[in-house]
């Protein structure tokens, strides 16, 4: 099972995180991270089709936290949350 309360706090307000909280957040549900030139590629062994890329701004923007949260979601749907 993931970071439940982490994800709570950044689902309540997506703005101010680091990019550290989400790569916590990330790893807590079994994403793995591969890096790019100039993102990270955070994807779900089990569900190779729930990726995302993450630009490496620290703070990075609300959208990336929203979009790791969207995927979350997903992941919970297709039942690879452990």
């Amino acid at each position: 099972m993931g970071d439940e309360k982490l994800r709570e706090k950044m689902r309540r307000s997506p703005a101010g995180w680091r990019l550290r909280e989400l790569h916590k957040l990330y790893r807590s549900y079994g994403f793995h991270r591969r890096e790019g030139s100039k993102h990270a590629i955070y994807h779900h062994p089990d569900h190779p089709q729930i990726r995302a890329t993450v630009a490496r701004h620290d703070p990075p923007p609300n959208v990336y936290v929203r979009d790791a949260l969207d995927l979350i979601d997903r992941l919970e749907a297709a039942g690879g949350v452990r």
